[in-house]
């Protein structure tokens, strides 16, 4: 806006204009009327210009832009019932303590595991958990309730979300001896007959529809009687619905894959910045760790050969065995480890992902990995996919491991401080991606959730766009 000189220069100027001699030309005298009237109108506008609000930046998009949400209200058999009747999910220790938290984090470190406060700054310490690696839909379930594109309305909704604790409900008869595979089935089946009766998904058949399943897609993905799981996936009325779970089928397009629950449920931007500047800066004493344990009764287990590598590279090494229930929900000796090394070696699990590869990344560790099905085919909404690898993680391929071509010690060595730096500060950089908010962290950064969640209503309108198309053809 023009200073007070400035103006008063400009006012000047034009009275000045009045006390030159009058021309005699009446075009000179046109000319002079001329400039003098647009000396004024150019004053006007400034004056107009600056008298109003001045837009730096254009109005970003909405956050519902994508499209509002509409979140089922099941019958409590489905959710809250499930939760309630926690003592029975598993013959193990109670699921109750790491349930029992409405937004499914669980109870927190500092009153479960008090060696957590050794590890990590004081003040993040009330963003860490004893969560179940399992708890995937109760975590969803209550973001979803409390999101900003959530509607009451399901007329106005472009997606459907389902909170049935699906995993959940399996998981008792996984482990019973006397359970049928009717069991396994049972509830699946009584969401689906609750479902199909309900207008938007009578509209859509469920192509606007998601779940999420907090188990592995192979749990729910029974072909025969006697095989293990719920056959869920493959009844009729699932066929349109995505899914999202932690480890999908990299053949079948409905499932999405979205990490693991970690321990670490940041409240907001600042925590998730103060973390990864510690684990960025933190001195780490051994180049690689391995969580885990030896499988009895497998032929070639490749855990135990890994076990045996780290042995082998005595100080360069260190592992935390598993069979002592050590590594359940993020145990403080399982972060220290993850915390004190360069790298951290990741086999498959029971299935080909687990969580310790999250666990493993949250803590800046740097992921070795020996089957691209671990990863790469996974999680694409998250991590960089198959030939991307060297961004982020190590791949050693396990045959060469198997056939002692190769040893995880000597790849490592191999490999320069300045580029082990740089592969450190990219698996830092994912670090919210890869973790659930314990609310919306806001501020332009999304966590796993949130990647998730637009993911789904992308993808959502991209099917709504392509039926217009294939309607106007």
């Amino acid at each position: 806006m023009p200073q007070k000189g400035e103006m008063h220069l400009l006012l000047k100027n034009s009275k000045d204009m009045h006390q030159f001699p009058i021309l005699k030309s009446t075009k000179s005298q046109t000319l002079h009327r001329g400039i003098l009237f647009i000396s004024f109108l150019s004053i006007q506008l400034i004056l107009f210009l600056f008298s109003r609000p001045i837009q730096l930046f254009k109005h970003s998009a909405s956050p519902c832009d994508a499209g509002l949400i509409y979140v089922y209200n099941l019958p409590p058999a489905f959710n809250r019932d499930l939760i309630a009747a926690c003592e029975k999910i598993n013959p193990w220790p109670s699921r109750c303590p790491s349930l029992s938290s409405p937004a499914g984090l669980g109870l927190p470190v500092i009153d479960s595991d008090h060696n957590f406060t050794d590890l990590m700054p004081v003040n993040l310490l009330q963003s860490w958990f004893s969560t179940d690696q399992f708890a995937l839909e109760l975590i969803f379930h209550h973001r979803m309730l409390n999101h900003q594109c959530r509607t009451l309305n399901p007329s106005k909704a472009a997606a459907f979300y389902i909170p049935f604790y699906v995993g959940l409900a399996l998981e008792p008869h996984l482990w019973s001896p006397n359970s049928t595979s009717y069991d396994r089935d049972r509830d699946g089946l009584s969401l689906l007959q609750w479902l199909q009766i309900q207008s938007p998904y009578q509209k859509s058949h469920g192509w606007d529809h998601f779940i999420t399943l907090g188990r592995i897609t192979w749990d729910f993905r029974r072909s025969h009687q006697s095989d293990w799981g719920s056959s869920f996936l493959y009844m009729t009325e699932m066929g349109n619905i995505t899914r999202l779970l932690i480890e999908r089928d990299p053949w079948d397009e409905k499932d999405v894959a979205v990490p693991y629950p970690t321990g670490f449920h940041p409240r907001s931007l600042a925590d998730v910045q103060e973390w990864q500047q510690f684990v960025l800066n933190r001195k780490r004493k051994t180049l690689f760790g391995y969580v885990g344990a030896p499988r009895s009764g497998f032929k070639n287990d490749f855990r135990g050969l890994l076990l045996n590598e780290c042995v082998q590279a005595g100080s360069k090494c260190r592992s935390v065995d598993c069979n002592a229930g050590k590594c359940i929900n993020s145990s403080a000796e399982t972060m220290e480890l993850f915390l004190d090394s360069e790298f951290c070696l990741q086999p498959r699990g029971d299935s080909f992902t687990r969580r310790s590869l999250f666990d493993c990344m949250v803590a800046g560790s740097v992921p070795v990995l020996f089957w691209k099905r671990s990863a790469y085919m996974q999680y694409k909404l998250y991590l960089p996919g198959y030939g991307d690898e060297p961004e982020w993680s190590v791949f050693i391929d396990r045959r060469d491991m198997r056939e002692r071509n190769v040893s995880v010690r000597s790849v490592l060595e191999g490999i320069r401080e300045d580029k082990i730096r740089e592969l450190r500060e990219r698996v830092v950089k994912l670090i919210p991606r890869l973790v659930y908010a314990a609310e919306s962290l806001g501020e332009g950064m999304d966590d796993a959730f949130d990647i998730a969640l637009k993911g789904v209503l992308r993808q959502f309108k991209d099917r709504r766009r392509r039926m217009k198309v294939a309607i106007t053809k």
